[in-house]
């Protein structure tokens, strides 16, 4: 799984785009609310900080798509890389708590609360105070993780995925990943600090650096390490996303810039509640567990169906990763407005984001499952990758990518829960009733229709869990001053005809994509085919979402006109 960064004030010479502390503006997508600086975000802002984060994404997404084609190359799709993906459980599940879908939702809304108390002139530093209080702690707790995981590999392995043959390879692969449970836990507490400061381009630019570090360690280290050298390259990857950070967390700490605080505000002082904590992390734990039950089920199967579920998965997710930067942006926006008491804008904010989100998963999920076969042979079919991989691989990202509208949900709604910075468990009821699902229907189905099976049930669980998420954040169920809640009809009217034109634009893709013979030109045939189908469409059927991206993109084509990236 993945997930994406962010950007913050400064001076002339920051990292990316700035917020002057004079400006005051709409948020993006529309919107006529007049706050200070200090809690509103120009739409402009938005936009551009989008663009930023958009861009060094899909850079890093790229990459990635690249590191799963040097291990399809080097080591196939074969019992090799079947113990490394069981070892890769560790780097994924510890960017999900620790970079993605955890700390950072536990600490932005905190460091959102310390920058407005900041605002207000509080005495001393309030952000050097949160540093100085959580970061050695979440140090020690991180390096003993990471410890327990070297020492308990061979357990973990077994329990893991009981039906490898012969575990010690993905042993040795798991303590060597084990290390970058202290290096992610590094990252994700930089990322966070840096977002709440709205500075999006050191964290946007982490998964770069931590897939150049995997396919440098494969390509220098393979021939004598085998599948061995791409852990090597997890660790390696993993010190690159803290080094890249660094400087920019540095000089905000470093210098105490103060923003104008929105008058007549009232921030209380409440340091980060434990509770929180460790609600936001059981959730995310809770959620990656998913590709625990899959592995659990995959490794019974014959060798290389684990192999071909992480790569459906892995070239499926890139449009939810993409959607989900609107989120990443955003949270902070909607962290601080609650720190200031402004729950409607932070309504505004979050309906806005999921139409928009929803728009950009579904645009991108219509390509995944019209194009399947044509990206797979495109993207993998070479080495040691044979047609037979790329046919089960294409037959799984299908059926995987229909749960693409639920993970992005899931994804967006989540923040809702915790962006006030309180403790909230509906959210870790919810995830778990759909692991139950997830769980059940894979292990009913993994025997007739092998990995296809297991690729459904995690769509019908996500999207069980998506739904009642979005229940639980109703208007008038939520009474807090300090909590989100929408209006779930408008946004389910909004997500029917979005789910329409989809349907529509993938019969349409998938006719065209299947009417020319070339790979490339099937796949050019079938993208343009779904872009021109679903977006025009939206259009007609009067989904507020297009007219939203509409704005956002000319927002960035004005800046890029008139204007230029500090």
């Amino acid at each position: 799984m993945t997930v994406v960064p962010s950007q913050s004030p400064g001076s002339e010479t920051d990292d990316a785009t700035t917020v002057p502390p004079a400006r005051a503006a709409a948020e993006a997508g529309g919107g006529a609310d007049q706050a200070s600086a200090s809690s509103s975000v120009s739409g402009s802002f938005l936009a551009r900080a989008a663009l930023v984060t958009a861009s060094l994404s899909i850079a890093g997404s790229l990459l990635g798509l690249v590191r799963d084609q040097s291990l399809a190359r080097l080591f196939g799709a074969g019992s090799d890389t079947d113990a490394f993906l069981v070892a890769w459980t560790v780097p994924e599940f510890a960017a999900t708590l620790l970079i993605e879908d955890g700390l950072a939702i536990a600490l932005i809304p905190a460091f959102s609360m310390a920058l407005a108390r900041r605002a207000r002139g509080a005495p001393g530093d309030p952000v050097r105070a949160l540093v100085g209080a959580t970061l050695p702690r979440l140090c020690l707790a991180l390096t003993a993780v990471a410890a327990l995981i070297a020492g308990t590999a061979p357990y973990l392995v077994r329990a893991l995925a009981p039906g490898l043959p012969d575990p010690r390879l993905a042993v040795d692969c798991t303590r060597i990943t084990a290390t970058c449970v202290l290096a992610f836990g590094l990252a994700g507490y930089c990322s966070a600090a840096l977002r709440a400061h709205r500075c999006f381009l050191a964290p946007a630019a982490i998964y770069v650096a931590y897939n150049t570090g995997i396919i440098a360690a494969m390509f220098l280290l393979g021939e004598g390490w085998g599948v061995r050298s791409a852990a090597v390259g997890v660790a390696a990857g993993g010190c690159l996303m803290v080094a890249v950070q660094l400087p920019s967390l540095w000089r905000r700490l470093a210098s105490r810039t103060p923003t104008l605080a929105r008058a007549g505000a009232v921030v209380e002082e409440r340091p980060m509640q434990l509770a929180l904590v460790a609600a936001v992390l059981l959730f995310a734990l809770c959620r990656q567990s998913q590709v625990l039950a899959e592995r659990f089920l995959a490794s019974g199967l014959p060798a290389g169906a684990i192999s071909h579920l992480n790569y459906a998965q892995k070239v499926a997710q890139i449009p939810m990763t993409l959607s989900l930067m609107v989120c990443t942006v955003t949270f902070p926006v909607v962290a601080r407005a609650l720190a200031d008491g402004d729950t409607a804008r932070a309504r505004s904010r979050v309906e806005r984001d999921l139409a928009l989100a929803s728009w950009l998963v579904l645009l991108g999920m219509c390509a995944v499952i019209a194009c399947a076969p044509q990206m797979i042979e495109l993207l993998f079919q070479r080495g040691a990758f044979t047609a037979s991989d790329t046919a089960a691989t294409a037959g799984v990202m299908r059926v995987y990518a229909l749960g693409l509208l639920g993970q992005t949900l899931v994804g967006a709604l989540v923040r809702s829960y915790f962006s006030a910075g309180r403790a909230s468990w509906y959210p870790l009821g919810a995830m778990a009733a759909g692991i139950a699902v997830t769980s059940w229907i894979g292990a009913a189905s993994v025997q007739p229709w092998g990995v296809a099976g297991i690729a459904a049930a995690n769509a019908l669980g996500i999207t069980g869990t998506a739904t009642l998420l979005l229940a639980g954040l109703r208007t008038g169920r939520l009474s807090s001053p300090h909590s989100v809640s929408v209006r779930v009809r408008q946004v389910l009217a909004e997500l029917g005809r979005l789910v329409s034109a989809a349907v529509v634009a993938t019969a349409a893709g998938m006719f065209a994509a299947s009417r020319l013979p070339s790979p490339a030109a099937g796949l050019a045939a079938g993208l343009l085919t779904v872009t021109f189908v679903f977006v025009p469409l939206t259009w007609a059927l009067g989904a507020q979402s297009s007219a939203s991206a509409l704005r956002s993109l000319r927002a960035v084509t004005r800046r890029l006109t008139h204007g230029r990236f500090r």
